[in-house]
């Protein structure tokens, strides 16, 4: 609350001239700081607290086998993703044909097979080493959805290709 002294305080210069007294204003600041509370205890119980983003992932129904649908070989390829974006690949199902490649330069691989092969049939197989890391992992799935590639599936990889990819790894 402001509030004025008006404390006996007046100076007179030279004879009969009287000055006017001079008052002070103290402002008391007190409930501006209560406000400035209430505020902030508005602000935070009525924002929104960030949800988390996931990625969504549509994990396949499990068929009998007589109602499954086989890929054509010629239409799909394998991803095996190692550590430090390392990503080797093959088309169809012959792991020796593998070739290297990073997480950068797989997207001219997968839309050069993409454009090679008929959309309904493209098949793309992940496979994480267990030296590939999580970040590695979504990176390929993000690129799944920027190329509008819309059947992959993340399996494990098999003891074969593994050796076989570790032995390409140091060949690099």
């Amino acid at each position: 609350m402001a509030e004025l002294d008006v404390s006996a305080g007046g100076h007179k210069k030279g004879r009969g001239v009287r000055k006017g007294k001079k008052l002070s204003t103290r402002v008391d600041l007190t409930p501006m700081v209560d406000l400035g509370f209430l505020l902030i205890t508005f602000f935070i119980f009525t924002t929104t607290m960030t949800r988390p983003t996931a990625l969504h992932l549509n994990m396949p129904k499990d068929v009998p086998d007589k109602d499954r649908q086989l890929a054509k070989e010629s239409a799909v390829i394998t991803l095996l993703l190692g550590k430090n974006d390392k990503v080797f690949y093959y088309e169809g199902q012959d792991p020796t044909k593998m070739q290297p490649s990073d997480s950068r330069g797989i997207r001219t691989v997968l839309l050069d097979k993409k454009s090679r092969t008929d959309t309904t049939f493209f098949q793309v197989i992940l496979k994480p080493t267990p030296d590939c890391t999580y970040r590695n992992t979504v990176s390929i799935l993000d690129e799944m959805m920027i190329d509008a590639i819309h059947h992959y599936a993340i399996v494990d990889i098999d003891p074969n290709e593994l050796a076989l990819f570790r032995q390409r790894q140091e060949q690099q």
